[in-house]
């Protein structure tokens, strides 16, 4: 099981992580999807008893890919909040996040749990949606007549009856390309490719190919 693939969307060069990101060498950005900061803390906020540790963790696993690659872009293709921008912890450690990455250029593209963005101080540039060549990057996976889009929003994931367990995954579609969200914390929806599409798992930060459908 390798932990990354290399392949071309749209005649271009990417690599896909098994940590649930996508790199492009081209343009050295890394690319991820609903990244949820402080999710667990509004469900505890909520009185839901869980864990904490999961921004944490999701920024160690964001660092160790951006320590790997040569990057100078980071793009969020939606979702960077969950919620209300509160100065909870996972705030201190974003902003420590982000001290140890200035030269990094950040951008997010506003996914729909992230009306409080600009509000939020995160250092981040906002976009709605961002063409360049040849990708269409947003956050809804909503198709396009002359571009490849680059897409989050629907978390998508695959079940793998053999380890008893639902993993995110890359969805490979006709000129599209939706991204697991990275995020550990999240629900998602198992969905069924159409003919000629692909679902490639996250396994223990390794990838596993699903056939061609």
């Amino acid at each position: 099981m390798a932990d990354e693939i290399p392949l071309l969307l749209a005649g271009e060069p990417v690599t896909l992580a098994g940590a649930r990101a996508l790199y492009w060498p081209a343009r050295q950005a890394l690319l991820i999807a609903d990244l949820h900061l402080g999710k667990a803390d509004v469900f505890r906020r909520a009185g839901i008893a869980l864990p904490s540790g999961g921004t944490g963790e999701d920024l160690q696993r964001l660092q160790g890919l951006l320590d790997r690659h040569a990057c100078r872009e980071l793009w969020i293709l939606g979702d960077i909040l969950h919620g209300p921008a509160h100065r909870a912890a996972w705030y201190q450690q974003w902003l420590g996040w982000r001290e140890r990455n200035t030269a990094l250029d950040v951008h997010v593209l506003r996914g729909n749990h992230d009306r409080q963005l600009p509000h939020a101080q995160l250092q981040v540039q906002i976009h709605e949606e961002v063409r360049l060549a040849p990708f269409l990057l947003r956050h809804e996976p909503c198709a396009d007549p002359a571009w490849h889009v680059l897409a989050g929003h629907l978390h998508p994931q695959v079940a793998l009856p053999a380890l008893r367990r639902r993993f995110p995954a890359f969805w490979l579609r006709e000129r599209m390309t939706v991204l697991p969200a990275f995020s550990g914390f999240t629900a998602g929806i198992v969905p069924a490719p159409a003919s000629g599409e692909q679902m490639i798992a996250c396994v223990e930060n390794g990838l596993v190919e699903l056939p061609v459908a």
